[in-house]
């Protein structure tokens, strides 16, 4: 069920991994969807709440090249689906289809891929709605980008400022500290509403202790100290914090 969360922004959040997706809806009730999830019958029941609604989807935009952040439905029209140059040759859409079935296994999906590049230097997402900036915010995994709606004072984030998920590193050389500057981009965006890719919607004073706790762990894991994060709770992030600590310490 749609929740909104400004004016013209409204979020579903997926019970597997807390996976949000986010509408912007436009005043003609043309809509952008951003890294719609996550199981077909999601994306199914997505589009009968928008067709009900009165709206339509006009164009959809991934943050970046997981298979959870890729995803489309027979049911969701054929339009423009944009990822920044580096998120679509990063990964082929078998990859991302066999990080699926590894991931989450024994559940189909209609699409997955098939995003198409903007243009390198694309600053403003083209399509005809709402103005959507494009900010370049790398180090959980190539050509990963969050799009601020300045009429609207929101952010949305993509997988980074989460409450369930600790920062998760693209295993690209230099990835900590391409974070560190993604996170010290995204605290000078002006922002009441954060919507992470994982996780609760945020206001502006939630997004700013995201931040900080962010550091926070990036500073202990490079250090080697175990960090004292409550979102280690959850077992899947916790091996995954396990995992990149084992590659930062190699």
């Amino acid at each position: 069920m749609l929740e909104q969360v400004s004016a013209r922004v409204w979020v579903t959040t997926s019970p597997t991994w807390l996976t949000t997706s986010t509408v912007v809806v436009d005043d003609d009730g043309a809509c952008l969807l951003v890294d719609p999830a996550l199981t077909p019958a999601d994306l199914v029941s997505l589009q009968r709440e928008l067709t009900g609604r009165g709206w339509h989807v006009a164009a959809a935009f991934s943050t970046h090249p997981h298979w959870d952040h890729v995803l489309w439905s027979e049911a969701l029209p054929d339009v423009p689906r944009w990822a920044t140059p580096a998120a679509v040759t990063a990964c082929t859409d078998e990859e991302l289809a066999a990080q699926a079935a590894r991931d989450l296994p024994g559940h189909r999906w209609d699409v997955v891929g098939g995003t198409t590049a903007m243009a390198a230097d694309t600053t403003e997402l083209p399509w005809a709605g709402l103005r959507a900036v494009v900010v370049a915010t790398p180090g959980h995994a190539p050509g990963h980008a969050s799009l601020h709606l300045p009429r609207e004072g929101v952010l949305l984030a993509g997988d980074m400022l989460s409450d369930v998920e600790v920062p998760l590193l693209d295993d690209a050389p230099g990835a900590v500290d391409g974070y560190r500057r993604s996170l010290q981009r995204l605290a000078g965006v002006a922002a009441d509403v954060v919507v992470p890719g994982h996780g609760r919607v945020a206001d502006a004073a939630e997004a700013r202790r995201r931040v900080a706790a962010d550091h926070r762990y990036l500073d202990d894991l490079t250090a080697g100290v175990d960090p004292l994060d409550p979102r280690l709770a959850d077992p899947r992030v916790h091996a995954e914090h396990e995992a990149q600590a084992g590659r930062a310490h190699a």
